[in-house]
């Protein structure tokens, strides 16, 4: 027991430092999460939902999952399947695991499975699938289906036979702290980190006694891929927040998530309750062709990576994405990072920043910082169209809603007993 919150957030953050993330496998997603294995079970994003309440994006890949996994063979099928409750939905982060987007996984579906080295524990993540119509993002058709039937028997394979290769796998905290020096923020620009971990896994896939078409095709999708690394990064920050959540005290956010309808959040010191509020629309550049009405709400477990500190909080360190979200220009971006280091307790010595005179990420989202200033979280992330089936119609920021960060604050005062 910690005397003060300040002394409880100090080891949380403590903990965050430490923490020595590698990525060691991939794995199908029931190999790994037993609860994928009863009846027909499937992970989504965000807090708790049912699907009735899901937005379009969840429920097209719903669709798809259900398909995918040969539980239904239309898309009438697999609906009334979920209608009718024969489907079970779990958030991915109460059994270790996140998913961007939809966050819709499957127990066929390979994982990433990163491995704390230093405090022991383990966090998975789904593959990313690349450019084009992809389930994340809501769209669910044959084009789809064939896409995660090759990541099944091609991609997740080569990269695990790959990883067995190394010595103790890939040391992802050492790969993003020199991503971060070439301008990648990790939620929307990983273009520096995933070409860094393409040339890390290369010479490991050839060796790895899998076929050479299948190396040169696994190879060939990382090679045009450039966001291939938020699913990699999305499960390490997820690894290193869970372990900081061990301590379970002080004030310390350890989840951000979103479900198309609620946001949620998790803290330190009241472990896996979730503090929910309605989500904002993220607003932001979109496709030609679509406008901000087809924006669906805000949606995905990918604010794990602004929980850690990077993503939104680190926008300084990628001055380009703000153009791409629509954010402005490198004022801009500098604007919203020292906006964002008001309400984090520290900086990540890791992770250090040359655009901000190498001051180190923001470390420890603390939820007194954000009720007292009023400053929320600034997210960035990509838009989904409301609609199933169609898929990513553009990229930008959104806030987090203050009412969670609010209602987690009372719960920890009436925990500690000092509403007096």
């Amino acid at each position: 027991m910690y005397a003060t919150i300040q002394e409880a957030n100090n080891a949380v953050a403590a903990r965050i430092k430490e923490a020595r993330p590698y990525w060691v496998d991939v794995k199908p997603a029931g190999d790994v999460i037993d609860e994928l294995n009863v009846g027909m079970t499937l992970l989504h994003a965000g807090p708790p939902i049912t699907w009735a309440r899901m937005t379009g994006p969840m429920q097209g890949a719903v669709l798809g999952a259900a398909k995918l996994e040969g539980w239904a063979k239309t898309d009438d099928e697999a609906a009334a399947l979920a209608e009718n409750g024969q489907i079970r939905f779990i958030p991915c982060h109460d059994v270790r695991a996140v998913g961007p987007m939809g966050g819709i996984t499957s127990k066929s579906m390979p994982v990433i499975i990163m491995r704390n080295k230093v405090h022991g524990n383990e966090s998975f993540c789904n593959l990313n699938e690349g450019i084009g119509k992809v389930m994340r993002f809501g769209a669910y058709d044959e084009e789809v289906l064939a896409r995660h039937r090759w990541m099944m028997s091609t991609l997740g394979p080569v990269l695990s036979a790959a990883l067995k290769t190394t010595e103790e796998g890939i040391d992802i905290t050492s790969l993003i702290a020199q991503a971060i020096t070439m301008g990648d923020e990790f939620h929307q620009r990983n273009i520096a980190a995933s070409a860094l971990l393409m040339r890390t896994i290369t010479v490991p896939a050839m060796n790895s006694g899998m076929p050479a078409e299948q190396c040169k095709e696994v190879l060939d999708f990382l090679a045009c891929t450039d966001q291939f690394f938020l699913n990699v990064m999305m499960a390490y920050c997820k690894c290193v927040m869970d372990a900081a959540a061990e301590i379970e005290e002080g004030s310390i956010v350890t989840a951000m998530t979103r479900n198309g309808r609620d946001f949620g959040i998790r803290i330190s010191g009241l472990g896996k309750r979730w503090f929910t509020a309605d989500v904002n629309t993220p607003v932001g550049l979109f496709f030609t062709g679509y406008t901000q009405d087809d924006a669906n709400p805000d949606i995905g477990d990918s604010a794990i990576t602004e929980t850690f500190g990077v993503g939104g909080a680190a926008m300084v360190a990628a001055p380009g994405v703000t153009r791409f979200v629509g954010a402005g220009g490198f004022q801009d971006a500098l604007r919203i990072s020292n906006e964002m280091q008001e309400i984090y307790v520290d900086n990540n010595p890791l992770l250090l920043i040359p655009s901000w005179d190498f001051r180190g990420a923001p470390l420890g989202l603390d939820i007194r910082k954000v009720v007292e200033t009023g400053i929320t979280p600034l997210i960035n992330t990509g838009i989904a169209h409301k609609l199933p089936g169609i898929g990513q119609v553009g990229a930008g920021t959104v806030r987090a809603p203050l009412d969670c960060f609010v209602a987690a604050f009372e719960a920890l005062a009436q925990k500690l007993e000092l509403n007096d």
